[in-house]
């Protein structure tokens, strides 16, 4: 299934200069519509102009998340900035009964699978450890630990295969994710076992300040083919690739082929986190040429052009992203703090001596808080 054309390289394996793999592409930069041989779609108006809801939602509740954190609320934030076609696109190519395994930056496939945003936003203010049940939206708790929700991945689609199901697993992760080994165990037993799971990785150029080219040899598509798998390399700015691509990877996995890669080309527009200076490790020219591929104006240029969608509806789509970034804003200032000692309760099934002291010290820490103690 693997459409993407390959140039020709250099010894070792280095695409020679100038000579890129082709990117699966069913929408323009402009806007225009066009068709590929092996991923083609048919959506209605109303399905398009959902999609266009969906990334202008999720851009705008990130976009305050970033202030919130600026402003103290939260402690740290991972904007998916420019990565709203790869989430939307792959997180509406899912039937309910997939199981997704995020990392902690997929808040646009949360949204996808009916996660408040409010409950993402607690887990970064420090007030739960997630706050929704993974199995009431098939929606795994965001993972920290980078990698190793491959693995996770893996072992739940090996589990759906025994258990004789037609569902699929997907398991997101970044192109520096790529690097550690826990992907790579993960792809091989994926493909020993015949996993039914599509590997969904977002290469957003840089893992953290270290660039793709300095992690790969190849692009990272290609390494699917080295584990026995077939491996695809989609616009990651093009909602409509992006789904047309991801439905095509899920039914090869769900019809008994094994697992697919699927790496979405695209760019973090944002820093790392909201801890990270990329001002230091980036050029502000590389910004501006992506910024011309803004997956959002994309697909209003195609909307537009296509007469599918017209002033109101955007200022309506406008309204709404207010009213969301309002109840976001409200939301996570009304949340209440945990309970201080809650941090010593569950560690072990029974008690704990060093528990029990470490209680009783941050006890009497709290305490010297207290007016005229």
């Amino acid at each position: 299934m693997d459409s993407s054309a390959v140039a020709p390289s250099a010894p070792g394996g280095v695409p020679t200069s100038g000579d890129e793999p082709q990117l699966v592409q069913l929408l323009t930069p402009e806007g225009e519509r066009v068709e590929h041989p092996e991923y083609s779609i048919d959506l209605t108006p109303e399905e398009l102009r959902g999609l266009y809801r969906d990334m202008v939602l999720t851009r705008r509740f990130d976009a305050e998340a970033t202030s919130l954190q600026r402003q103290g609320e939260l402690g740290l934030w991972a904007s998916l900035l420019g990565q709203e076609a790869a989430q939307i696109g792959s997180g509406r190519a899912l039937r309910n009964d997939d199981y997704v395994f995020p990392t902690y930056r997929e808040h646009g496939v949360a949204w996808c699978r009916g996660v408040d945003p409010l409950n993402l936003l607690g887990m970064f203010r420090g007030v739960n450890h997630g706050g929704w049940d993974p199995n009431s939206n098939n929606f795994h708790l965001y993972t920290i630990v980078i990698g190793s929700q491959t693995l996770h991945a893996t072992g739940y689609a090996m589990g759906v295969a025994k258990d004789g199901a037609d569902s699929a697993v997907i398991a997101y992760f970044g192109d520096g994710a790529s690097s550690q080994g826990d992907v790579a165990e993960a792809f091989t037993f994926s493909a020993v076992y015949n996993a039914p799971v599509v590997f969904f990785c977002q290469n957003n150029q840089w893992a953290i300040s270290e660039p793709t080219e300095k992690q790969s040899r190849v692009p990272i598509y290609q390494r699917a083919a080295g584990f026995g798998f077939p491996g695809v390399r989609v616009d990651g700015n093009d909602v409509l690739a992006v789904l047309a691509v991801t439905r095509a990877a899920l039914e090869h996995a769900r019809s008994g082929n094994g697992p697919m890669l699927v790496e979405a080309f695209t760019y973090r527009m944002a820093p790392h986190t909201t801890s990270d200076d990329s001002t230091r490790y980036r050029a502000d020219s590389e910004l501006a040429d992506w910024e011309k591929k803004d997956p959002i104006a994309r697909l209003a240029a195609h909307l537009t052009r296509a007469g599918h969608a017209d002033d109101d509806f955007f200022a309506a789509v406008e309204a709404e992203s207010d009213q969301l970034a309002k109840r976001v804003r409200e939301g996570v200032r009304q949340m209440p703090d945990p309970d201080t000692m809650a941090i010593f309760e569950n560690v072990y099934a029974d008690g704990h001596a060093l528990v029990d002291e470490e209680r009783a010290q941050f006890a009497e820490y709290l305490a010297s808080f207290v007016e005229g103690h």
